[in-house]
């Protein structure tokens, strides 16, 4: 199976740019074209937290209007500039995210392949967290189907990137997190957003990864007194492919106009 990954849009529809300098609805939209011009398409599409840049219900509407244009299931979870309540009323008819209860926790079942999404949502805090009674959900849902292929879905990610100015807003609960995923061997992958910049490591036994922005990327600045600042990088899809005998495969899928492909012709020399 194949599926998709788009994060952090920070929708707004207000008419003003983002951060000055973005139309993030454009992007949003491009990102939509792009992924229904897939070829193959994939079976299912994550969005991953921070859809829209302040809370609204016009946004919000708006914003289920674009992703009601993908031409395959969408699965949307909170970032730090959603509000949940917000996300219940927009999404809550499409049956994935639950009714009550403080966290919009889910799994998908309907694949080879299983889906665990996680809320790591602090009201008021740019950081996300796994506390107590979120690790508890999630190592229940691992214990139900221990040797099932499995990838873990959240916002924030859940190790130290190397971006100083993005770690100061501390993940909690990462080490905790990291030790239960640890006894569950067959999680495949834990996918992430918030960063705005594609980043992978080796954590809790596992591979951990970010996705890139459809807005803008944050600066790769590895010096530990690095400023906060971003780049007008190319807006990104990521796609994954499992397969049972080779387990899961990252790409990252540049979203714009790169000109057609180019063939190679072998019939033509080396140029010199």
């Amino acid at each position: 199976m194949i599926f998709a990954q788009i994060t952090d849009f920070h929708l707004k529809c207000d008419g003003q740019l983002l951060r000055d300098v973005l139309d993030s609805a454009a992007t949003l939209k491009a990102a939509v074209q792009h992924l229904n011009g897939l070829d193959p398409r994939p079976d299912l599409v994550f969005a991953t937290g921070d859809l829209v840049n302040h809370p609204d219900e016009n946004t919000y509407q708006a914003l289920r209007e674009q992703l009601d244009e993908i031409e395959m299931p969408v699965y949307a979870l909170p970032g730090n500039h959603d509000d949940r309540d917000m996300m219940r009323s927009t999404f809550g008819d499409l049956g994935y995210l639950p009714r009550d209860g403080e966290f919009l926790h889910y799994t998908i079942e309907d694949h080879r392949l299983r889906f665990i999404a996680l809320d790591t949502v602090v009201p008021g805090s740019v950081g996300g967290e796994m506390c107590a009674h979120r690790l508890a959900w999630l190592e229940d849902r691992l214990a139900e189907e221990p040797a099932r292929p499995t990838v873990i879905v959240m916002h924030h990610p859940p190790f130290v990137s190397g971006l100083s100015f993005m770690d100061r807003y501390a993940f909690a609960g990462g080490e905790a997190m990291e030790a239960v995923v640890r006894r569950y061997p067959s999680v495949e992958r834990v996918i992430a957003g918030h960063m705005h910049r594609d980043i992978t490591t080796r954590w809790g036994g596992t591979i951990a990864s970010t996705s890139a922005s459809l807005v803008f990327q944050m600066s790769l600045d590895l010096n530990q007194d690095a400023a906060s600042s971003f780049v007008l990088e190319p807006p990104v899809c990521s796609l994954f492919r499992w397969t049972e005998d080779l387990g899961l495969t990252g790409y990252t899928s540049p979203i714009g106009d790169f000109e057609p492909r180019r063939t190679f012709d072998s019939q033509q020399p080396e140029p010199n």
